[in-house]
């Protein structure tokens, strides 16, 4: 991401449009690596409380950017915080992780997500000019039909994050002008790789949903990213440099 901070020469960077840096043992060391290698890491946030501390602990890192979310999955316990995240909004460009969820265990809660969720575009659409890094686990069609009908595309941009969705729903979700963050994890299922053969070129940016998938053994990291490109490179028949190149044209396209 170049904006908002300088970033000096950016013909060669990667991309980790969604990770959850404040979930590592160690953030700062985490952050400082993938900045070092630059990998511009977009560090999603779970709850509005979460960010004045990792606002202050991230600011000083070139190829860092923080989004301001509140997590579908702690809607049922964190609902009231909606009027904390509106209070924040307006310190930064970047909004997630947001969305909802309609897997078994987040089910119950589907009401106050909803309504959350629907608040969180309402407010974005007003506002204008936010890029949202959107879940959507168990629930694509529900998540693009709500993006559709509460945030006009030129009043914001979607990055739908994991997205497992039919043609049908993915075609939908293109049409209305949404990115794609893609992660290694999704080649392992045969669901989400039908999934990424939907999805065109021009809308595919990277993600590690660090520390929530693996790498040898352990939580991938931003700085495993190249991996991530190379083994998404091979999905897609490309080389891994074109890949690379690919996501770094639809970055700039996603922010202009």
């Amino acid at each position: 991401m170049t904006d908002q901070k300088s970033a000096g020469d950016s013909a060669t960077y990667w991309v980790d449009f969604h990770c959850h840096l404040d979930l590592y043992p160690d953030p700062v060391a985490t952050a400082v690596a993938a900045n070092d290698k630059r990998v511009r890491t977009l560090a999603v946030t779970t709850t509005p409380r979460a960010w004045p501390h990792e606002r202050e602990m991230f600011a000083h890192l070139e190829f860092i950017r923080l989004a301001l979310g509140l997590h579908p999955e702690l809607v049922a316990e964190r609902a009231s915080e909606i009027a904390l995240w509106e209070r924040y909004l307006d310190q930064t460009r970047y909004v997630g992780e947001v969305g909802l969820d309609g897997r078994r265990g987040a089910r119950g809660s589907l009401p106050q997500q909803r309504a959350v969720f629907q608040r969180v575009l309402d407010v974005c659409a007003e506002r204008g000019g936010k890029i949202l890094t959107v879940h959507s686990a168990g629930i694509p069609a529900d998540v693009v039909q709500t993006i559709v009908r509460h945030l006009p595309p030129d009043r914001g941009r979607v990055v739908l994050h994991w997205f497992v969705g039919s043609k049908s729903t993915t075609a939908q979700a293109v049409e209305h002008g949404c990115f794609f963050s893609l992660n290694a994890a999704m080649l392992q299922s045969e669901t989400a790789r039908k999934t990424l053969s939907y999805i065109p070129r021009d809308r595919i940016l990277t993600e590690t949903d660090g520390p929530f998938t693996k790498r040898d053994g352990r939580p991938a990291m931003p700085v495993d990213i190249p991996d991530t490109v190379g083994q998404l490179a091979a999905f897609f028949e490309m080389k891994s440099n074109e890949l690379a190149i690919q996501v770094r044209t639809n970055l700039k396209l996603l922010l202009s």
